[in-house]
């Protein structure tokens, strides 16, 4: 196995792949939608406007470029698949798969990375992505969301939203589960009271 220069890194002290051409190696090895949770976990980040601004490890254009240099490389036509559906904001990999399964159907693609600011244009919630043309937050309530401190912070952050005129809606891993995934039926329903609401003007 041969390495362009740049694609081996070191990292405390050790030599390891950067994390481009890692993402590269793993098309060899995972699904279409494996591919792309992992090249949203690389390329994830988050801008000062966050609690916790994060730098990426790799940018698209730069998982781009390693396509681009390897073009006979076992697993490309995975890599070349999934690199339009990577996008920059996803935390978790059931983020990532949240959003696959909403983008494909007709209720489209949400946006990850927005911020919902107060009446002086303060930050005031990070939802894991949303439909700000409807209003609509969505969280995704992985186990640890089940700690007394992390419940309580969930809380506070439904009264946030609600009072910014916006709603909440969580997601559980169950609602990713089957063929019919029930996340699609509890954001379809949302969305129709959100309709609902603004044509009666409440």
């Amino acid at each position: 196995m041969t390495f362009k220069p740049g694609e081996v890194v070191m990292h405390d002290g050790v030599r390891v792949t950067s994390p481009a051409r890692t993402w590269l190696d793993l098309a060899g090895l995972l699904t279409v939608d494996e591919l792309i949770a992992a090249g949203d976990s690389v390329v994830v980040a988050h801008g000062p406007d966050f609690p916790k601004p994060r730098t990426p490890l790799a940018t698209i254009d730069d998982l781009r470029r390693m396509i681009a240099a390897h073009p006979g490389m076992r697993g490309m036509k995975t890599a070349r698949l999934a690199l339009p559906e990577i996008r920059v904001g996803a935390d978790s990999p059931q983020e990532t798969r949240m959003r696959l399964v909403l983008a494909r159907t007709k209720l489209g693609e949400p946006v990850l990375n927005h911020v919902i600011r107060n009446s002086w244009g303060q930050p005031a919630v990070w939802p894991d992505a949303a439909y700000p043309q409807y209003r609509l937050a969505l969280q995704y309530d992985g186990a640890h969301h089940s700690n007394p401190d992390q419940a309580a912070r969930d809380r506070k952050r439904k009264e946030t939203t609600d009072r910014l005129g916006w709603t909440e809606l969580r997601i559980f891993k169950d609602d990713l589960d089957g063929d019919k995934p029930f996340v699609l039926e509890k954001v379809r329903a949302t969305l129709q009271g959100q309709l609902r609401r603004q044509a009666s003007g409440t």
